[in-house]
């Protein structure tokens, strides 16, 4: 696959043969050289040297001071010679050491005058938030090395979050959480986040784990323009709330003792062990929010209990989050440039020679839609531990993630707006096609189609893993896991029901006002009374998608001598993936309408006026009369009704090895760190599916080296320049490997062409050349300024390719066509194919600094900010259904992104303010579409706000608001930039007490 393979795998040998003849010598020994200094520096410099975390809090080192220490020492050895005679102690953790204050009162004066807070909060971090949740501490600086620690002790690129950071901000769920990460821009869904873009690339590309395995969340959303139903690897992070984690890596380089597949990165998610804390914790909080579009009451509850009993520990929390949400807005199904259409006076021979031009481009259907939901999340986490001695642990970790949306959704639609009484067209803006848009015009006869959805979809995700680490003696260490994880979706029934005035109003929509927000109107006809109205149709669907993750791994590591190591690991992972759809359509003309079948007349009992937008209320048929009307209150989408084509399965099963030397040493009087790696994976793939009616099942293998180098090199003592090259892949999504075909029901005008979607279980890995470089400046012990540039060469792009061919080709059933096609009408037949190969390339700027410098009392003040510039093109197929390819960007790269926050924080109170911003982008280039040459949403910025009040050392209030500007959700379809979707989800206020006891 990739050009390099055959010199990595000889440098990788011969860097790994040369570590190994090197003697052991004393293990573990180093040779130190500390001057005399503050505590606080001299602890940095050894956890510089000795390359693992050390977690303090600089508040609690004030003041003292360390001795000179020369020599060659144990690092265990010399910590305690640093700390003998301070009033500290150091605690042994996973991973380093937490340095805290002895159990005695601490003797020096400067202690007696520090945050009494902060040492606890630097000790305890707690995996639930503070802001109307559960955590020691909101804003306090002293937390900032915790984060900053993490990111300076990794040898590749990566950004962390800890449980208090996810604290300080108003966040909804664990995607709004991951917006504040420098290159991560998030999409939304019902005013929350549901999936992440990293670095420009899309969710597809974002490998997620969590505590160390590889997983995937599945949810939906009910807009077309959002994408549906997830069918791929996109993980949807709106089904956990941040407070079941405490810590968060975003790992953007890639080394070969990671698992492969995430070309953009890897997010892993840990919760929390019992032994993470010194003693028993208990926290509860309590939030009550609302919403400005609904003025509900929305209830939020987070608890957690850990406790250890000598070697043993248990800990359990649970998050459980109940709210309505209601987004409302307009939209248009996109446009098309139509002909066709007649003038309704036949005399006005200059509108009739405009219409019959082909010029002009109309709303395809502009509509009122309102999305409502009551939703409910549910979060467990438990652990088991068994920890004798710093140098052994086993865990026994379970997760539980349930999401449920309950959804009601109304339309109010023109249809049939054929003839055209006056119009006004003007050129379009965007690219200055000088596309003539029709922004306003006067129909006759035309239809209202009024629908009437209902929906409930829940999300299920349960994880079981099992987990050891072992330090056998001086030299060697074992790290195990064994787990399972499953995330399924079940959409058990959809039911939608139409009712329309056909072809009988007159019906005015009107842009001019604003381009994407149209209004429609009928000057002539009462939209919320009965006359007029009839049933058009009555519609059942269900879908269901089941995921499983199988996972088995060791990792062995080998310290060789003071300034080399070895790491070894093999894993084990098979990946299924399965769905199907089931469907019944055309009620109550459908021979199976249990009763009165054909009847479409309405009466009062039968329908009910809507009055969910704030724009308009209309008329809707009533399901709740409307289903005993036809016998089908007890309707159930059984076996019966099953899409054959839509079934599939695949399963993955993947086996991997890894080979990764460590060396650190003095370069030109620095210190500088390595690792080189080279790690093998062998994947089977295994696909079966009916995409012409028939079983068909496919098998295939593929395999491939990925080597990988990483360093950090100590320009200065707090200036730091890391570099990395490697190699990784991405495997395609499920639905494009699938042995399936899908037949769009989306309702056609009879002039169109119907469409067919179909997997290619053949397709090839992307596959990427990766460079990353930054300078990272960690200043006054809690501040950060950094530059990060990447660069990603990527092959073995995926683009669909369209062909029309008969139905009647397709060796598909009849029963699967959309109403009033035939076997003998053209269908655009879909399917992805590789080709080509592509580049994404930016930089992240990065800043966090207190403002401590700044006379009182605005010396509490201090500022969070990043920027992420990001460029990247790939290639798409029959743009237009012009027959030719375009070269456009990466679907969900926004070429700007920033966060900034500004906070206030005191030890009794404090506050912030945070933008998040990303500019516009695409999500789609649709093959064979002649409705638009690409669609997507344009800028965006949310404002949200939070702030805490200490009532007493163990109660704290918090207030938070989210979206504070309302901001409007646009989505845009063609270059042109048209309007398609445009919603508003309302402010979210939220106040709560946070008890620890």
């Amino acid at each position: 696959m990739f050009r390099l393979i055959h010199p990595w795998l000889a440098f990788t040998a011969a860097v790994s043969l040369s570590v190994l003849a090197e003697p052991a010598g004393a293990a573990r020994q180093q040779d130190f050289d500390l001057p005399a200094q503050p505590l606080a520096a001299a602890l940095l410099q050894f956890a510089r040297q000795v390359n693992q975390p050390l977690l303090f809090d600089p508040a609690l080192l004030s003041g003292l001071q360390a001795p000179a220490l020369r020599g060659r020492f144990a690092p265990e050895q010399l910590l305690q010679l640093l700390l003998q005679g301070q009033p500290l102690q150091a605690i042994p953790k996973a991973q380093g050491w937490l340095i805290k204050a002895r159990a005695e009162p601490p003797a020096p004066a400067p202690l007696i005058a520090s945050n009494k807070n902060a040492s606890k909060a630097a000790v305890e971090v707690i995996a639930i938030r503070a802001s109307g949740n559960l955590a020691d501490s909101q804003t306090d600086p002293a937390l900032w090395p915790a984060r900053l620690q993490l990111k300076r002790q990794a040898l590749g690129v990566q950004d962390s979050l800890v449980a208090a950071d996810m604290a300080d901000w108003p966040d909804l769920n664990l995607a709004d959480s991951l917006q504040r990460v420098p290159g991560i821009s998030i999409t939304r869904e019902g005013g929350e986040g549901r999936q992440i873009s990293l670095r420009g690339l899309g969710p597809d590309f974002s490998r997620v784990q969590v505590n160390g395995m590889e997983a995937l969340g599945t949810s939906s959303s009910p807009m077309d323009s959002r994408g549906g139903v997830s069918r791929s690897r996109a993980f949807d992070f709106n089904i956990f709330a941040s407070e079941l984690f405490n810590q968060i890596d975003v790992k953007k380089s890639y080394s070969a003792d990671q698992e492969e597949g995430g070309i953009a990165g890897t997010v892993n998610l840990h919760t929390a062990q019992p032994f993470d804390y010194e003693s028993r914790q208990a926290t509860l909080s309590v939030q009550l929010g609302t919403n400005s579009n609904t003025d509900s009451t929305d209830p939020r509850i987070a608890a957690l209990l850990s406790n250890t009993w000598g070697d043993v520990g248990a800990l359990v929390s649970v998050a459980y989050s109940n709210r309505a949400t209601k987004e409302y807005g307009s939209n248009t199904t996109r446009w098309r440039r139509e002909t066709g259409k007649k003038a309704a006076d036949a005399s006005d021979t200059e509108l009739q020679a405009l219409l019959d031009s082909g010029e002009l481009w109309f709303p395809r259907g502009h509509r009122y839609s309102v999305w409502q939901n009551d939703q409910s999340r549910l979060g467990v986490t438990a652990a088991l531990q068994y920890k004798p001695s710093a140098d052994f642990s086993l865990a026994l970790d379970l997760m539980h993630g349930t999401l449920e949306n309950q959804l009601s959704e109304h339309h109010l639609a023109v249809k049939d707006n054929s003839t055209v009484n006056s119009l006004v067209w003007r050129g379009s803006s965007g690219q200055q096609t000088g596309d003539k848009e029709v922004v306003y015009a006067d129909y006759k006869n035309a239809s209202w189609r009024n629908e009437n959805r209902q929906d409930y979809n829940e999300s299920v995700f349960n994880q079981l893993s099992l987990s050891a680490d072992w330090r056998l003696n001086e030299s060697w260490q074992l790290t195990a896991l064994l787990g399972h994880s499953s995330s399924d979706y079940e959409q058990p029934q959809v039911t939608k029901l139409n009712i329309e005035a056909s072809k009988q109003v007159n019906i005015i929509t009107d842009f001019t006002q604003d381009a994407f927000y149209g209004h429609s109107y009928s000057p002539d006809f009462d939209i919320t009374s009965l006359d007029g109205y009839r049933v058009k149709d009555l519609y059942f669907q269900s879908n269901f998608i089941y995921s499983d993750f199988d996972h088995a791994r060791l990792d062995l590591h080998y310290q060789l001598n003071d300034n080399a190591s070895l790491s070894v690991g093999v894993n084990y992972k098979t990946f299924s993936n399965s769905g199907y759809e089931r469907m019944a359509q055309d009620f109550p003309n459908h021979v199976a309408t249990p009763q009165n079948q054909g009847v479409k007349t309405l009466t009062a009992d039968r329908v009910r006026l809507f009055s969910g937008h704030p724009d308009q209320s209309w008329l809707v048929g009533n399901l709740t009369s409307m289903l005993p009307f036809y016998g089908l209150q007890d309707f159930v989408l059984t076996d019966h009704y099953l899409v054959k084509n839509s079934a599939y399965d695949l399963t993955e099963q993947i086996k991997a090895f890894y080979l990764q030397p460590h060396w650190q040493g003095v370069v030109a009087g620095r210190l500088l760190k390595l690792d080189l790696g080279l790690r093998y994976f062998n994947t089977t793939l295994s696909s079966q599916g009916y995409p012409s009616g028939e079983l068909v099942s496919l098998q295939r293998r593929y395999a491939d080296y990925l080597p990988s180098l990483n360093l950090v090199y100590e320009l200065t003592d707090n200036l730091l320049w890391r570099s990395g090259l490697s190699q990784n892949i991405t495997r395609p999504s499920p639905t494009d490997m699938s042995l399936s075909a899908a037949v769009s029901q989306t309702l056609q005008n009879e002039q169109d062409n119907g469409n067919v979607n179909r997997g290619n279980p053949n397709l090839k890995p992307f596959a990427s050349n990766n460079l990353d470089t930054a300078l990272e400046w960690y200043f006054d012990e809690v501040g950060l300024a950094s530059v990060a540039l990447f660069y990603k060469d990527i092959s073995n792009l995926i683009v669909t390719e369209t062909q029309q061919l008969l139905y009647s080709e397709l060796d598909l059933p009849a029963e699967l066509l959309p109403k009033g096609k035939t076997i003998n009408d053209i269908f655009n037949v879909s399917s992805p194919q590789n080709a080509g190969s592509s580049s994404i390339k930016g930089f992240e700027l990065a800043l966090q600094r207190g403002l401590d410098f700044l006379p009182a009392p605005f010396n509490h003040f201090g500022v969070m900010a990043n920027f992420t510039w990001a460029d990247g093109k790939t290639l798409y197929r029959n743009v237009q259904n012009s027959g030719e390819d375009a070269v456009k960007a990466f679907p969900g790269l926004s070429r700007q992104s920033y966060n900034f926050t500004l906070y206030y924080d005191t030890e009794q109170w404090g506050a912030r303010l945070a933008a998040a911003h990303r500019s516009r982008y695409i999500t789609a280039v649709e093959s064979g579409s002649i409705d638009d040459d690409e669609r997507g949403y344009h800028a965006s910025t949310t404002v949200d706000f939070s702030a805490f009040y200490q009532l007493s050392d163990q109660l704290k209030l918090n207030i938070e608001g989210i979206n504070l500007t309302n901001v409007r959700d646009e989505s845009y379809s063609d270059s042109s930039d048209r309007a398609y979707n445009t919603t508003l989800s309302g402010r979210t206020y939220m106040v709560g007490l946070t008890l620890q006891f």
